[in-house]
């Protein structure tokens, strides 16, 4: 009996310290996923962000609409870029143009990843600009305005249960 009873409270121990691991490597996964970007081209050589100020990244215009949509799917799927307010009836869904919408999101992306070069690529589908393309009620995140959407691992604290601690007592009143 007190040999089953040990075994049964090992085995509910394994499964929460499973699935406590299960979640923590999900989080891991899910992080790991969000900042790598998929294969895209190599940035332009050398450095063009401006250091002297604030910078967007923006859809250039003139770019095969086929390139453009692309690479908007990518950055408001896999890229995770805040592309809500180009949905329909979002503040910046006005003008709906794919140029306009590529914009959005493409600045959405750059600022969320650290306004590297990298980040403002897209295949060579856009730049980046000294000139704030802020409209009406559609303002475009600068480096400062936004908040990472990036689970955050060091905020996970495990809860210890009541019966976490009562299956540890079990544990060693059976070693007696």
């Amino acid at each position: 009996m007190r040999r089953n009873l040990v075994w049964l409270l090992l085995s509910f121990i394994f499964m929460e310290c499973w699935l406590v691991g299960a979640a923590i490597g999900a989080m891991v996964q899910e992080k790991a996923e969000a900042a790598t970007p998929l294969t895209t081209p190599s940035p332009p050589e050398g450095n063009t962000t401006f250091l002297d100020g604030t910078t967007w990244c923006v859809a250039l215009a003139g770019v095969p609409q086929m390139d453009l949509q692309n690479a908007l799917d990518w950055a408001c799927g896999p890229g995770r870029a805040d592309c809500s307010p180009i949905q329909t009836g979002g503040r910046c869904f006005d003008p709906d143009t794919l140029l306009a919408h590529a914009s959005f999101a493409f600045n959405s992306y750059y600022q969320q990843n650290g306004n590297s070069d990298i980040a403002c690529n897209f295949g060579g589908a856009a730049t980046l600009t000294k000139s704030n393309p802020s409209y009406e009620e559609c303002s475009y995140d600068t480096s400062g305005s936004i908040k990472s959407s990036a689970p955050q691992l060091s905020n996970h604290k495990p809860q210890i249960t009541w019966w976490k601690l009562a299956m540890v007592v079990l544990l060693l009143y059976a070693r007696n």
